[in-house]
């Protein structure tokens, strides 16, 4: 039996992912492996920065390259956190997903932009290392207002701070 036949997606089965609006993502290493980097304690442990892996850097560099994917994609705040990735992007006059030349990216049903970049994000991370980094599916939450957005925001900044008591922490 597949070991996924019964998975529940978490994506909203009528919304339309290439819709104006913020998004919150998270997305996970496989098997929550602490790849990408380690939290680093500053200052008598006041600060906890991440001091990011080979890896985590090549993670970043993918992740601030997100708009070649589409002019209308905005990546808003991200963290790179040992074993995943949190994020914030916008996407201001939604259409299908294009190159900067404004040919067309071949779309997915719904023009879902969202699961198309994290697709195009997991599968050129994982293109160096020859096999996949990522666990299957992410997490996403549409930002419903202003102080939805705030919240999310802090989340990311806050969230090394946090490790120790993180869910992903293991």
């Amino acid at each position: 039996m597949d070991k996924y036949q019964n998975r529940k997606t978490n994506r909203l089965k009528e919304y339309d992912y290439s819709l104006d609006g913020a998004y919150f993502l998270t997305i996970c290493v496989k098997d929550k492996c602490r790849i990408l980097g380690k939290i680093a304690e500053e200052a008598a442990g006041l600060v906890q920065t991440v001091e990011l892996s080979e890896m985590g850097e090549m993670v970043k560099l993918h992740i601030e390259n997100i708009k070649m994917y589409s002019e209308f994609v905005k990546l808003d705040k991200y963290v790179i956190m040992p074993n995943h990735v949190h994020l914030i992007i916008s996407i201001e006059s939604g259409t299908t997903l294009a190159y900067k030349d404004g040919s067309p990216r071949s779309a997915s049903p719904a023009k879902a932009v969202i699961p198309q970049i994290v697709n195009a994000l997991k599968s050129l991370t994982s293109k160096k290392y020859g096999k996949s980094i990522w666990q299957r599916s992410y997490y996403d939450h549409i930002i419903r207002n202003e102080a939805d957005y705030r919240e999310k925001w802090e989340y990311i900044d806050t969230n090394p701070l946090r490790w120790g008591k993180d869910e992903y922490y293991l």
